[in-house]
């Protein structure tokens, strides 16, 4: 396969599984060699989406091309993409080596080919030890790389992942999260990952498509969509934020009764990330509070609080700081800069 393969455009679609459309895109385009993951809450069309492009599922209408090609009514066998399922999905009374022979032989691969072919991908994933060993055999992670060796074999011009860590613990979810990335960056196919987790799709991802309600909410790098997210919704769902109303009078602009400067339009809410906010002696200009609950995370300590006038925030002071206690009134301030103007949606 080469760089230039692999380039998805979704046009005009719209998937109602016989009522009212779960999924509406306009327009979305997968570059080639793009990792591209989707991220969103449950029922907002993440899994229809694969689905779709998987040839699982019809769209009620709009096309899906690949490199061009019009696949939206092309069998799932037939339009060359690869899926590695939730579950893994490998067959339990075949070897890791029987389960990536698999779809090359049902694709009628020459044997001296396949046997090639097996090697590589097992060598891809560093599992040519573990060739005639039984799924059962491997922990979570092998097989994990099994599956994504099994769906690469085939030489997909698209690879689609279905939550494929969501059954791993988490140490070894943030190992694989960087070895499946390794593992893209070297292959170099197009590959769309369907997550629930931001932290998955923000450390994985060429861009991140953000899904609500059956619609795309915000498409851009997981650096746009955590600085600069467009709604209240993509604040609050890609990353902690804490959503502070903007109140105008005669001394201008101010958040929980602080002075603030907003660079260009401002709406209704500003979104602030608890890492920007500094608990500090009560007093000041700074905005009166009391902490609610203390804990420690490490490198720094993590507040619930709760202002004046009874709004409710977290704090995760990135510069650390003495440990406040529970009950303890204390004063709440940030840098202008790091307030997230958003629109009223």
């Amino acid at each position: 396969m080469t760089a230039t393969q692999g380039r998805v455009e979704i046009r005009g679609l719209s998937v109602g599984y016989g009522g009212p459309p779960v999924l509406e895109l306009d327009e979305l385009t997968i570059e080639a060699g793009e990792f591209l993951s989707v991220l969103g809450p449950s029922g907002c069309g993440k899994s229809t989406l694969l689905s779709v492009l998987a040839g699982f599922v019809e769209p009620t209408t709009g096309t899906v091309l690949i490199d061009g090609e019009d696949v939206t009514h092309v069998a799932p066998n037939r339009r060359e993409t690869g899926l590695v399922f939730q579950s893994y999905a490998l067959f339990p009374h075949m070897t890791v080596r029987r389960n990536l022979e698999y779809g090359l032989r049902t694709r009628r691969v020459p044997r001296d080919e396949r046997a090639e072919r097996v090697r590589d991908a097992l060598k891809l994933v560093d599992l040519v030890d573990f060739a005639d060993r039984y799924p059962q055999q491997l922990s979570g992670g092998q097989q994990q790389r099994v599956a994504i060796a099994r769906a690469l074999v085939t030489r997909p011009r698209v690879l689609l992942l279905d939550e494929p860590l969501s059954n791993l613990d988490a140490k070894l979810r943030r190992q694989m999260r960087h070895e499946l990335r390794e593992l893209q960056r070297e292959v170099g196919t197009t590959t769309v990952f369907v997550t629930h987790d931001q932290a998955e799709a923000l450390a994985l991802s060429d861009r991140v498509a953000l899904l609500a309600h059956g619609d795309l909410e915000q498409l851009g790098t997981p650096e746009e969509l955590y600085r600069t997210p467009r709604t209240r919704f993509a604040a609050d769902f890609v990353g902690a934020a804490n959503l502070l109303p903007v109140h105008d009078g005669d001394g201008g602009r101010t958040v929980l009764g602080r002075p603030v400067r907003l660079a260009g339009a401002a709406g209704a809410t500003v979104a602030l990330r608890p890492e920007h906010v500094r608990v500090v002696e009560a007093g000041g200009d700074a905005a009166p509070a009391t902490v609610l609950s203390v804990g420690f995370a490490g490198e720094r300590y993590e507040y619930r609080l709760r202002t004046a006038d009874g709004t409710e925030l977290l704090a995760s002071p990135a510069d650390g700081g003495r440990r406040f206690a529970e009950d303890e009134s204390v004063g709440l301030t940030w840098s202008d800069d790091a307030l997230l103007p958003l629109g009223a949606a």
